[in-house]
């Protein structure tokens, strides 16, 4: 049996395929979140509650297809995740293995969201299987919302693409502006997707906000957005927001 690599980007590249993660965008859905994907949730690396650890075990007890960490303004939280998971596959190898798993690992994708301006007003935009190392987005990773320029919706998305990633809005209806004016804002400037599938009103078993939903899906279609799907987690479970 192998060593564990000492360098994880060999095993979980931080800038993995976007065109394969758009892939499975296309095909989320209103059932997806939370039990197949989830690509909205916090660590204690930023404002969550969960270690990265509790939450890799959470994700494969799940048996989630895939998900992404989504600190912000960090992937402290996902670096550490994949140091769980290497020592997971290494501490458990009976119960994995490529040609005859016992256990199904779920896929782990790069995730960040940053706070940004769009129309005046402060807005989160969700970064997916992007390179940290790109020197585009390094300085949007310093833990601290970005200033200035850098603050621009168009600035986070021109650099999150710019590292080979997927920009998303997240949350559209949370806003103090609509998300019809908000995404047809964000489409002019070349977004990739929208957080179509959220629970607004928090309940105890995690769903999407049908009206907030309808809306959203509209707009998506209409510009020709990806849409995405989480549960925000910052509480100690991954169904649901707290």
């Amino acid at each position: 049996m192998a060593e564990p690599s000492a360098n994880l980007n060999a095993r979980y590249p931080a800038s993995q395929s976007a065109q394969e993660l758009k892939d499975i965008f296309q095909q989320v859905t209103v059932h997806s979140c939370p039990r197949h994907y989830n690509f909205h949730m916090h660590t204690h690396c930023s404002d969550g509650k969960l270690s990265p650890g509790d939450l890799m075990e959470q994700a494969i007890h799940l048996q989630l297809k895939g998900f992404a960490i989504t600190d912000h303004h960090t992937i402290q939280g996902y670096q550490q995740a994949c140091k769980w998971l290497e020592n997971w596959r290494w501490t458990h190898p009976s119960n994995w293995s490529s040609k005859h798993p016992q256990v199904k690992l779920p896929r782990l994708w790069c995730g960040v969201e940053i706070t940004s301006s769009l129309l005046g007003i402060d807005v989160h935009i969700l970064g997916y299987a992007f390179n940290p190392q790109h020197q585009a987005f390094k300085h949007y990773l310093q833990g601290g919302a970005p200033m200035g320029e850098d603050r621009q919706a168009k600035s986070v998305i021109q650099a999150i693409q710019a590292a080979g990633g997927i920009a998303v809005l997240a949350h559209p209806v949370r806003y103090r502006r609509s998300p019809e004016e908000l995404i047809p804002a964000a489409a002019a400037m070349d977004i990739d997707g929208v957080e179509t599938y959220y629970a607004y009103d928090h309940p105890a078993e995690w769903r999407p906000t049908p009206d907030k939903t309808a809306r959203v899906q509209a707009l998506a279609s209409a510009y020709n957005l990806l849409s995405t799907c989480g549960t925000d987690s910052h509480g100690m479970t991954l169904t649901r927001r707290v």
